[in-house]
């Protein structure tokens, strides 16, 4: 993957591509990043932890208001396929494709723009990797408008407009991982959030220090939250904790305690699964949390995310052969761990590996598992003005 702009690049790239599409410059640029989840996969519509990192990749809005009462939308990796609605009619699926994503947003604080908004959107989070590059670009819209309108959000309500966007007017039935990390994540952090009371705390990360990296290798087969089974698995995870009679699957504490769903049918059997996977990459969250608090290796991490991986193939059934491959290669070439991350039928794996055989693994998931590009990550800054 190509190298990623400074912050400073990156606005001047975007001021510059804003600029000549609009013939005037914006009034800022703002940009949030994507994310790489080191633990915590499919628990967050659950109530359950999560410990992402924000990547250095970024999406950045350049935006200016206009007086016609209109959106209008361009996208530098999406040329041709600008859009333009009139603000008072955005709806869901109207704009659709890319340009729903930035609409949604703006449809969630329509009563703040009546004047309408122009809007360019740049960057390098990859699209469908399972790295919320949908995320990323909701999240820097949304700061964009709190900025420039003078709006009074909070980071928790940046999120929620974001998540909002995504759910109400995309379609897609996510959680609030995505748009959290992408909103509070900090340098040398991972972000440990208990998403059913939104508490969070940062937890140093600095895998360098111990001669490790993460890397994030991504398998080249993209998927869409909105058109994959990432809806039925949300479902399924609502009916198990109804069987159970709890509100969600995470106040379920115990593996034992899901012996109800065990009933002798077809769908019992697949919903034990499901909530296995759940209640159990909850716990693997708390004890990844308490191995980099307590001093140790962190390469103690490593079983940890392979086990994870384990659970999202056999019970959560999410991955696919391109990322089974993956971890399977990147163990062989080394790695200490490895899993997929995101919300899976396609998209990314991570592998955690010594700094100096980054490289070599990195050439055994290509050249014998098919990925198409692999890149070290460095835990990063959160959503931000860039000018």
């Amino acid at each position: 993957m190509s190298e990623v702009p400074t912050d400073a690049e990156a606005a001047a790239r975007a001021v510059a591509a804003f600029t000549d599409r609009f013939g005037a410059a914006p009034e800022g640029v703002w940009a949030a990043p994507g994310r790489v989840n080191v633990i915590g996969e499919h628990t967050d519509y659950n109530g359950g932890a999560v410990l992402p990192v924000a990547l250095p990749h970024t999406t950045r809005a350049a935006v200016a208001r206009r007086d016609d009462g209109r959106l209008v939308l361009a996208s530098l990796q999406h040329p041709g396929a600008d859009a333009e609605v009139a603000v008072a009619d955005l709806a869901p699926g109207d704009p659709g494709g890319w340009a729903g994503y930035p609409a949604g947003v703006v449809a969630e604080l329509r009563e703040s723009v009546p004047g309408g908004l122009s809007l360019l959107v740049d960057g390098d989070v990859p699209a469908g990797a399972g790295l919320s590059s949908s995320a990323a670009l909701e999240c820097a819209v949304a700061l964009a408008l709190r900025d420039l309108l003078g709006l009074d959000l909070g980071p928790a309500d940046l999120v929620d407009v974001a998540r909002r966007a995504e759910n109400d007017f995309v379609g897609a039935p996510t959680g609030i991982l995505d748009q959290s990390a992408s909103v509070l994540c900090t340098a040398g952090h991972a972000l440990y959030l208990r998403t059913r009371d939104r508490r969070s705390e940062q937890v140093p990360l600095d895998l360098a220090a111990a001669g490790l990296a993460l890397l994030v290798i991504d398998s080249g087969t993209t998927h869409s939250h909105a058109e994959s089974g990432y809806g039925d698995r949300r479902r399924e995870c609502e009916e198990a904790a109804r069987r159970l009679g709890v509100d969600l699957l995470c106040d379920v504490r115990d593996l034992a305690d899901l012996a109800p769903l065990d009933d002798g049918d077809e769908r019992g059997a697949l919903l034990l699964r499901r909530a296995r996977h759940v209640v159990s990459e909850d716990a693997r969250v708390r004890e990844v949390v308490a191995l980099l608090g307590g001093g140790g290796d962190p390469r103690a991490v490593g079983p940890v995310l392979t086990a994870g991986h384990a659970s999202l193939r056999d019970d959560f059934e999410v991955s696919v052969p391109e990322l089974d491959a993956i971890v399977e290669t990147a163990l062989s070439a080394g790695a200490h761990g490895a899993r997929m991350v995101g919300g899976g039928f396609g998209g990314s794996a991570v592998a955690l590996v010594d700094a100096a055989a980054t490289d070599a693994v990195a050439t055994a998931v290509t050249e014998r598992a098919g990925a198409t590009r692999s890149f070290a990550v460095v835990p990063s800054a959160g959503a931000r003005r860039l000018s």
